[in-house]
């Protein structure tokens, strides 16, 4: 797998990252799988690794998963919620920062964290005390990078004045393409890397998902707005074209909606989440499957036609993570 730059700092990923998120789901498959599909996703040439201290056990399951290769991958974790725990609302507070280094350190088994991640802006801290305490931390030997999560211009703007920013991650995909509204730019503009998750539109864009699938009430789409019934019906248009264009080119839906994120810019490193070694595999032949100029054009063309409905989240949890 051929590696990207994530900004001028000198980081250095495999163009295809993998989101981790989903392996510590209700559903997860049993820890021995989500360890084979963990280090199955090494032998394959992904050294971007994505968790967080929110995300319940999976720091330690990518810890033991990852251990015997640490010097190989780059480990990348979030802090900024209270006790780590979203439901409990922001914390980005110095001490609590600190707290949550430690508690990622221990459960990932390393003593630096590659690329530690503000996961969501905090009002009630200015983000240049945010950013000056990761460069206190950088100073110290325990992170490298320093990224931000789901950012506004102004406060990517704020940070990097401070403390280079090594990386965004934000949603972006062509079922949420918020990002092209003067984020993207900016990133280009300041040299800074740009890592989408959920580049598959929750699934959405693998073409499995319609008007009638059922959601299990543990699944997180089950309450989102974007995923009622009458919304999937409504963005039907875009699940139609992606699938279109894959019937084209004899690939999946899945890889052209990777191989359409991966041609945007060259500092894109999207990390797509399964915890299906098959899966896995179909995303990862994505970077070997390459869109022409006019198969961009058709697309994005057809993309300024299909209006998206639905919101990402419900009300009340937007309110608890900021975004």
């Amino acid at each position: 797998m051929k590696t990207r730059n994530l900004g001028n700092t000198g980081l250095k990923v495999s163009e295809l990252g993998l989101g981790c998120m989903g392996l510590s789901f209700p559903n997860a498959p049993a820890k021995e799988e989500c360890i084979r599909l963990l280090r199955s996703a090494y032998e394959n040439g992904i050294t971007l690794f994505d968790t967080a201290q929110a995300y319940g056990d999976n720091e330690e399951l990518v810890g033991e998963a990852l251990q015997p290769f640490r010097k190989e991958v780059i480990l990348a974790t979030k802090f900024g919620f209270k006790e780590g725990k979203q439901m409990l609302g922001l914390d980005s507070n110095p001490d609590n920062i600190k707290r949550i280094l430690e508690s990622s350190l221990k459960k990932l088994r390393t003593d630096c964290i590659d690329l530690f991640y503000q996961h969501r802006p905090d009002p009630s801290v200015p983000i240049e005390e945010v950013a000056g305490t990761i460069k206190d931390l950088i100073q110290e030997g325990k992170v490298k990078y320093f990224g931000l999560s789901e950012a506004s211009v102004e406060i990517i703007r704020k940070a990097h004045a401070v403390l280079p920013v090594t990386a965004l991650q934000s949603e972006y995909s062509m079922f949420y393409r918020e990002p092209e509204n003067g984020t993207i730019s900016v990133l280009e503009e300041l040299e800074i890397g740009f890592v989408p998750f959920s580049p598959l539109g929750k699934g959405f864009l693998t073409g499995t998902i319609n008007a009638n699938t059922d959601f299990d009430k543990t699944d997180g789409r089950s309450i989102s707005p974007r995923f009622n019934k009458e919304n999937r019906e409504a963005n039907q248009a875009l699940v139609d074209l992606v699938v279109s264009i894959a019937n084209e080119k004899n690939v999946t839906p899945a890889q052209i909606a990777l191989g359409w994120l991966l041609a945007q810019k060259p500092f894109i490193v999207p990390i797509p989440g399964t915890s299906k070694l098959e899966r896995l595999q179909e995303n990862i032949g994505a970077v070997n499957m390459i869109l022409s100029d006019e198969e961009l054009n058709k697309i994005n063309w057809a993309l300024t036609t299909i209006k998206i409905t639905g919101e990402r989240y419900p009300v009340e949890l937007q309110q608890k993570i900021g975004k």
